[in-house]
């Protein structure tokens, strides 16, 4: 310890536990490095003409589109899996797809497209004699802690769309991937649009530490964890203790209520596309009603059966003892009927796991639901529209929907690559919904125009 804080390393205590964690000096002077070039980077971009940001975008997204230019990309991401596989990590986000990356060219052409800039007015109010405009203008320095996914960077740039810099950190699982995308996209894009490289700062350091020092540098506007569990909870805390506002994603997993209409074909479909890979917005949790328990469980019992034999594999069941019945006897379903933790959190990449209960009524799901979940999507299927429309008045999820549960995407959902999806675990947003995207984040000024020279009180 005193080797750390000997060169300029830092103590950053929780009140929550009472923990105490060591900021090694070498890895706080890197980060406040950046944080500092992140600053003046701010600063450069509002000098900037809006166009440039838009071009650095579509330049962006050709160079991901450039086999040529993203081949040292693909190697070095092919380095990151199989060191990650070495460590019998999971591998499932961190593999680059052709999926991923058109979907990566996707949100860049996409933010390149939205029509916004970094200052627009919002409103204005006349008076006699003088009028008063509210301006939606730059935030600042938003900091990111991305898990190791190397998609991330077209969430990550979305700011500079609003006028904003950032600096962030990435899982160290995707570290080798993330310096060739800075190296051989990023960096050509900025230079070829007229943009500061420093607009863009990728902390190169695998140490967690680099997270917590991040999050508590006080010079941030805006500090945004992704991922789950108690890491998340950590930066949370260690960025409200040095008064940075936060954008926590929190625990992940979706669930499913199938009401006491049945909806038939319907239900297949949404378990099925709501199972298809493992990301936050993928089906956790399902909860049948006693009132139709038999009819509802054989309808989910055939649907994961053809989720699997679709998949060429298994799907594991996470079974309560009172859902225990011959339906589950399909030789793709491996059914473990066990003690429920209902908030338990289901880490997968090739075979699909899933929580299946049941409950009394309705009204004890959604209480399930609400006491139990991390209050993120809730999808409730039932013919009966009253029951949704129930659900929906008195469940705690910021995402509710009546179908499958994958649609909880920025991009898919309303067009915008998102930033960061929060859910309602440490309690409702104020003002804003749980999509965090980059004309999200701004500050507001207000403007007077006074056509009177004699305007007093």
């Amino acid at each position: 310890m005193s080797a750390a804080l000997s060169s300029g390393g830092r103590l950053v205590g929780l009140r929550s536990s009472g923990s105490v964690l060591i900021i090694p000096g070498n890895i706080r002077n890197a980060v406040n490095e950046s944080v500092t070039a992140a600053r003046r980077g701010f600063v450069e971009l509002q000098r900037v003409d809006q166009g440039r940001v838009d071009r650095f975008f579509e330049y962006f997204a050709d160079l991901v589109d450039d086999d040529a230019s993203f081949a040292p990309v693909l190697q070095a991401n092919a380095e990151d899996v199989a060191m990650a596989r070495s460590r019998g990590r999971s591998t499932g986000r961190l593999v680059i797809s052709e999926k991923m990356r058109r979907d990566m060219s996707a949100g860049l052409r996409m933010w390149a497209g939205l029509g916004f800039s970094r200052l627009g007015l919002s409103s204005s109010l006349d008076h006699i004699g003088w009028t008063v405009e509210s301006w939606r203008a730059p935030l600042g320095v938003v900091a990111f802690v991305f898990e190791g996914r190397p998609n991330v960077f077209a969430d990550a740039t979305g700011v500079l769309k609003s006028g904003n810099s950032v600096v962030f950190r990435i899982g160290s699982d995707a570290l080798r991937t993330a310096r060739a995308i800075r190296d051989h996209a990023l960096f050509p894009a900025l230079d070829r649009a007229g943009l500061p490289r420093e607009a863009v700062n990728l902390i190169d350091s695998a140490e967690h530490s680099a997270g917590w020092a991040l999050f508590d540098d006080s010079r941030l506007s805006l500090a945004v964890a992704r991922g789950s569990g108690a890491a998340v909870s950590q930066l949370g805390e260690i960025a409200r203790q040095a008064g940075t506002p936060v954008s926590l994603h929190g625990t992940g997993g979706a669930w499913m209520i199938v009401g006491s209409n049945l909806p038939g074909p319907r239900l297949t479909s949404a378990i099925v596309h709501s199972l298809d890979r493992k990301v936050c917005n993928t089906l956790n949790t399902l909860v049948v009603l006693d009132v139709n328990r038999t009819k509802s469980l054989e309808a989910v019992a055939h649907a994961l059966g053809d989720l699997a034999r679709a998949r060429g594999g298994k799907v594991i069941v996470h079974a309560a003892k009172d859902a225990d019945g011959p339906f589950w006897s399909q030789a793709e379903l491996d059914v473990q009927f066990e003690s429920i933790d209902p908030g338990e959190e289901w880490e997968w990449d090739e075979t699909p796991e899933v929580t299946v209960m049941c409950a009394r009524s309705l009204e004890e799901a959604v209480d399930k639901f609400n006491r139990h979940s991390p209050r993120f999507v809730l999808s409730v299927l039932s013919d009966d529209a009253d029951e949704v429309t129930w659900a929906w008045e008195n469940s705690e999820s910021p995402f509710f929907g009546d179908g499958f549960t994958r649609w909880v995407d920025g991009q898919f959902a309303l067009s915008r690559p998102e930033l960061g999806l929060a859910n309602w675990q440490s309690g409702r947003l104020l003002g804003r919904g749980g999509v965090l995207s980059g004309d999200g984040v701004h500050t507001m000024r207000l403007r007077v125009r006074q056509a009177d020279p004699d305007l007093h009180r």
